[in-house]
């Protein structure tokens, strides 16, 4: 048995525990942020792709504000979470109505990153 046989299993193993974590760390913090924020609901009946999106602005400490957006997808209808921008809301509002998926992809894809909470 070769070695990379034996140490296939552990790696498989070690890489799901982490998205576990992951995904349970990202839920904490949508439970975090939908009890702490107010949030403002965009729905989109005529989307094929985004169900809603609702935005949330956090104070923090010192005074800072984090703004997350929580989009739901109509192919899972599971919810994402997105740290975002200060003007991400303003964009997307004047926009959705017009095509949400595009709205989504012009101004809260890019965030994706921010906390690695939602798929590329």
């Amino acid at each position: 048995m070769s070695i990379i046989n034996k140490i296939a299993p552990l790696l498989f193993l070690t890489i799901g525990f982490v998205q576990i974590n992951a995904q349970s760390s990202c839920s904490e913090l949508m439970d975090m942020v939908t009890s702490e924020g107010y949030g403002y609901t965009y729905t989109s009946y005529s989307s094929d792709a985004i169900s809603q999106v609702t935005f949330y602005e956090v104070d923090g400490d010192n005074y800072n504000t984090y703004y997350f957006a929580i989009v739901r997808f109509k192919s899972s209808y599971t919810d994402y979470i997105y740290q975002v921008g200060s003007r991400t809301k303003s964009n997307y509002a004047m926009n959705y109505l017009q095509s949400a998926g595009e709205a989504f992809w012009h101004y809260i894809q890019p965030y994706n990153q921010n906390l690695n909470c939602a798929p590329n």
